[in-house]
């Protein structure tokens, strides 16, 4: 071969398109930010040498602090309001387009999807109309038996470009008991609970979970490197809201929609860096469109990412929303999280707790003994995080004059509501025939629901 032939075969060779990375969504269910990379007292090896792989968002919250919605949002790019899923799937919750769920996405443009163990966008036997062509469990199975059949699909090196979502239900009530590592003498509750016997053994018992967790997805890290798909990988890793203890899952405060999101591989998301600017996981799928060159579906809200990866901007929002509908009980309120200021404001009228929607368990046994029925609720709130990080002193509650920020927190949760058409603005959003839904007034999510017409 002489020269010429050589130079024209090489430059066939650079011009052959370049393949797409993969996609790993690895994911948590009621995680929170309780792990080590956040600073919590939490052994998480594992997600803590991920961190310093890749990029650590400190101020990243979830569009809802329940299951569905949660996930809803994060891959359909829309508000759950917007894409349909006002409760949980597996009460009869469903999205209105499953087709613009990011793995159909995906798969359209030639990803080889695979869902393993977990999702919560459809009900477990619908799994293909999310667009995942293969379920690689046929049942949800344990953390250390899901992981190794997510290590043994990316053993097998697929051809082609993949999606994978795994997911993990460990930090799920019921948690795993506390081990010899989770001395229920010693752990530090929760911020908004009191430090006592049983809530010290609650979170005891949920270090065992994410200490079992953290196994999971290091299985799932090691068996990609060894595969040797981590630098042609981009790893997404979150979870769907906080951790599942009183005041904190399906509660609009950071407590309730503040999550772990950290990304690793292709786009610059490499290096141990940290962001503390404001995003959301409406973020997520614009920032794969971006990365993987793909054109951007017109429904998608968020944005992307790679702005502050690349250093070119600081910010790429001034606020992020939240919002429930349904959990266990309908409980409709909506909020608008800003740098410096929380609002959220509630639309059912009631004057106390929504008890079903709290999972049952050691912590919520104290609260309940301690009163917690009786406690009143306020219809808005609104805090001042520079000074409040616990959202505690509601500044929305009864002051004379009205506190100068909240008409002008209160427009922005409105305009939003009103440019994404949220139906709570025309009054009660019905939940869909079959859903299965508790009474606010009653105790636990485990009593009998109604099933509606």
């Amino acid at each position: 071969m002489d020269r010429r032939q050589f130079l024209a075969v090489s430059g066939a060779q650079a011009a052959l398109p370049k393949r797409r990375p993969n996609v790993l969504y690895i994911h948590s269910h009621d995680t929170g930010r309780y792990i080590q990379p956040y600073g919590h007292p939490v052994a998480t090896p594992n997600l803590q040498r991920f961190a310093e792989g890749g990029v650590l968002f400190r101020r990243a919250f979830s569009a809802a602090p329940t299951c569905s919605p949660s996930r809803a949002a994060l891959l359909t790019g829309q508000c759950a309001h917007r894409n349909g899923m006002f409760g949980l799937a597996h009460r009869g919750f469903r999205l209105h387009d499953p087709r613009q769920h990011l793995a159909w996405f995906l798969q359209s443009h030639g990803y080889r999807t695979a869902l393993c163990n977990i999702q919560h966008e459809a009900r477990r036997e619908h799994t293909a109309a999310l667009g995942y062509a293969e379920a690689l469990t046929p049942k949800i199975l344990p953390g250390e038996q899901a992981a190794e059949v997510a290590a043994r699909f990316l053993r097998e090196k697929p051809r082609e470009p993949f999606f994978l979502a795994c997911g993990f239900q460990e930090t799920h009530r019921e948690f795993r008991p506390a081990g010899p590592a989770e001395d229920p003498r010693y752990p530090l509750p929760p911020a908004p609970l009191p430090d006592e016997p049983a809530i010290r053994q609650d979170m005891a018992n949920f270090k065992a979970s994410a200490r079992v967790l953290d196994a999971a997805m290091g299985q799932v890290f090691e068996a990609l490197a060894r595969a040797g798909l981590e630098e042609n990988t981009l790893v997404i890793c979150t979870t769907d809201h906080g951790i599942p203890f009183p005041a904190m899952k399906c509660n609009l405060t950071d407590h309730g929609i503040g999550v772990m999101l950290m990304l690793r591989g292709p786009g610059g998301f490499r290096g141990g860096a940290v962001s503390d600017a404001l995003v959301s996981h409406l973020d997520v799928f614009p920032t794969l469109c971006e990365i993987l060159d793909l054109p951007k579906p017109d429904w998608l809200e968020g944005r992307s990412l790679l702005p502050l990866v690349r250093g070119e901007r600081g910010e790429i929002r001034d606020e992020v929303f939240a919002e429930v509908s349904y959990h266990a009980a309908y409980q409709p309120m909506r909020a608008v999280r800003t740098s410096r200021w929380k609002y959220i404001r509630h639309f059912d009228g009631r004057s106390t707790p929504n008890l079903p929607n709290c999972d049952d368990g050691l912590s919520k046994s104290a609260w309940l003994e301690a009163g917690w029925r009786t406690r009143p609720t306020p219809r808005e709130e609104l805090y001042d995080l520079a000074f409040d990080p616990n959202e505690s002193h509601n500044l929305a509650d009864g002051a004379h004059p009205p506190h100068p920020e909240l008409a002008g927190m209160r427009r922005r949760l409105e305009t939003w509501m009103r440019n994404t058409g949220d139906p709570l603005l025309q009054g009660s959003v019905p939940a869909p025939s079959g859903a299965a839904v508790n009474d606010p007034e009653g105790l636990s999510p485990r009593e009998k629901p109604r099933t509606l017409p």
